[in-house]
């Protein structure tokens, strides 16, 4: 019979993941198309909220977004490639979510705008609009790589922040 893959989750892995959230910029969100049920993926744009999840803003006019309404189940994958050797030695999580939307003028929207321009000074263009809301990732699961033989599952309690003062990403 043979060995899990899948390393028990100490801290160097917590570390990593949370490493991983809170230096993302951009991830690749993956939707089920409501036409076909296919899996979509897009590029969208990252930053974390003060509990140090995951948020991106989303125009309500993105084939993600009209998918993500229909249902909510998604993943984020996070983690970019380094300049030299092999892609796939490098560490990356992908986030397996619900995603809940928060529109203009709900409560903790300002809150989440500011914070979020820190992280992505250019979304000031398109912030206003009406038609862009946040999207909040309700993370269920994390399925860390941390390279080569480094496989770990995490659950939402793993990659809580350890100071949640919300000074993170």
């Amino acid at each position: 019979m043979a060995q899990s893959p899948i390393l028990d989750t100490d801290d160097d892995a917590r570390s990593l993941a949370r490493r991983l959230i809170d230096t993302a910029r951009h991830g690749a969100l993956g939707v089920r198309d409501p036409e076909t049920g296919h899996p979509l993926v897009s590029r969208v744009a990252v930053a974390t909220d003060a509990a140090g999840m995951p948020v991106s803003l989303v125009s309500d006019l993105s084939h993600h977004t009209q998918a993500l309404a229909v249902d909510p189940a998604c993943s984020l994958l996070l983690g970019e490639p380094g300049a030299r050797g092999d892609p796939l030695t490098h560490p990356r999580i992908t986030l397996i979510a619900t995603a809940r939307f928060l529109r203009h003028g709900e409560p903790g929207h300002a809150e989440l705008a500011a914070r979020y321009l820190d992280r992505q000074p250019k979304a000031k263009l398109y912030l206003g609009f009406a038609d862009f809301s946040f999207l909040r990732y309700d993370v269920t699961r994390a399925l860390l790589n941390g390279g080569f033989g480094k496989a770990y599952d995490l659950g939402p309690d793993d990659l809580a922040l350890r100071n949640p003062s919300g000074s993170s990403g």
